[in-house]
């Protein structure tokens, strides 16, 4: 199964992100082709959500089981949509009051081998347009610190 993953130093704490990334409800407010978002069941530990994404005239919905572990992990299960499989897990380490290390991997499976094939040389660039959304919605939650945002892997 194909993959991407990113390791980032960020100017914030690892609650912080936690927070945002696991405030799925506002995702269609800060990250690219998210339409729609619909929260179904959430608690401390497990949320189930549909994420409406699309890109010009395509729409495509998924479903999703998110694993939450406040403030360290969380991890998004395929349920339901146009793809054979799409995981991903974001890992929170605390290195300072206000810095984190966040290690962010996504793999993913088209039902078509070509179609994944195709797919696969445009993904690379879509997952870091939303590393990119993701540390943008950051600053403007949390302000920008004296520190910048480094990739460490």
């Amino acid at each position: 199964m194909p993959g991407m993953h990113e390791v980032r130093r960020l100017p914030y704490s690892a609650e912080q992100m936690y927070d945002l990334v696991a405030d799925v409800g506002r995702y269609a407010e800060f990250l690219p082709w998210v339409i729609a978002t619909r929260v179904r069941s959430d608690d401390e530990t497990e949320m189930v959500a549909d994420m409406l994404v699309g890109f010009k005239a395509l729409r495509e919905k998924f479903t999703s089981r998110v694993h939450k572990e406040r403030p360290h992990l969380i991890q998004v299960h395929y349920v339901d949509g146009p793809l054979k499989d799409l995981d991903n897990s974001w890992q929170f380490k605390p290195l300072g009051e206000n810095e984190c290390e966040i290690d962010f991997r996504v793999d993913f499976a088209f039902k078509s081998k070509m179609f994944e094939k195709l797919a696969g040389q445009y993904f690379e660039k879509a997952f870091h347009k939303m590393v990119a959304a993701f540390e943008t919605r950051a600053q403007d939650l949390y302000g920008s610190n004296n520190s910048s945002a480094t990739r460490v892997a």
